[in-house]
């Protein structure tokens, strides 16, 4: 019998998996019923006799973190052990701050560090991004200026990027595949663009080791909502509201009517910014 190696799942399929082990990549069959995404770390067997490296997937290793995506309350895992989501914003299309919300609350439950990527700058005047960069800053939230398409500024968000698993997420047109593409140096297409004629598309769950960085490619984070956490979950991702929370008169308050609220004395004082308190409202009655 070879011997167990350890390994973490590169390339996921619907019941098979790449996983790279000891420098080399391993078709892997899965042993079981185990609950396997990109990213995750695994002990794979060998096969005996195989002409190139095939093995059989043994065992998943403990998470540091997973990503969900949710339908009807029912949690499916999309990809694991990362460590920061990158949301890329841009003016056309134009990325609601509601948007950036929901992904920053994902991310925090998710027990992943946010950061927002405004894309795009090329075709912007300077300091447009200026408003939504002085809201995120605020909390605490790091953002980075780009071009994907010019490779402006690529450089210092390589150097953030290193020895972190990276995602990025973006709406349709943010320019997430552009950017991915560039960091990686693989061609790769969103789905509505590739002509299945061999290039990489993100119609397969992806993990790229890229230098010092991995970045993992994934069609799972379409559409992500947030069925899955309650508004007591909900308001980690908005960390000043849930600290003036604590001042609240009741302690069920509902932060909206009921008396003695002090998140709502924070937005008329100008402590909570507008648009982060109705986009908390919104996402945590949204169920």
């Amino acid at each position: 019998m070879l011997k167990v190696q350890t390994g973490q799942i590169v390339e996921f399929y619907s019941n098979s998996c790449l996983v790279l082990a000891n420098g080399n990549n391993f078709k892997c069959k899965i042993q079981g019923r185990i609950n396997l995404v990109v990213g995750d770390f695994v002990e794979i067997e060998p096969l005996v006799g195989a002409d190139y490296f095939e093995a059989l997937v043994k065992k998943r290793l403990d998470r540091s973190s997973v990503l969900y995506k949710s339908k009807e309350n029912v949690k499916k895992p999309i990809a694991s052990n990362i460590s920061h989501i990158g949301i890329l914003v841009t003016k056309s299309p134009k990325t609601s701050l509601e948007f950036i919300d929901k992904w920053i609350a994902i991310s925090i439950n998710a027990s992943i560090e946010p950061f927002i990527i405004f894309n795009k700058i090329d075709a912007l005047e300077e300091n447009a991004f200026s408003k939504e960069q002085s809201i995120y800053k605020n909390i605490g939230i790091k953002t980075f200026e780009i071009s994907a398409k010019l490779l402006t500024n690529l450089n210092c968000l390589e150097k953030f990027l290193a020895k972190k698993t990276t995602i990025f997420v973006g709406n349709s047109g943010s320019g997430k595949s552009t950017l991915t593409s560039a960091m990686t140096g693989k061609e790769i297409l969103s789905r509505d663009l590739s002509n299945n004629q061999g290039v990489h598309t993100t119609s397969v769950s992806t993990l790229y080791n890229t230098g010092e960085m991995q970045l993992i490619d994934s069609p799972g984070v379409r559409d992500i909502n947030l069925d899955h956490l309650t508004p007591n979950k909900i308001i980690f991702g908005f960390s000043e509201i849930y600290r003036f929370s604590s001042k609240c008169e009741f302690p069920n308050c509902n932060h909206i009517n009921d008396r003695g609220c002090a998140v709502i004395e924070a937005v008329k004082n100008g402590e909570i910014e507008e648009s982060r308190y109705n986009n908390f409202i919104v996402l945590s009655q949204r169920k």
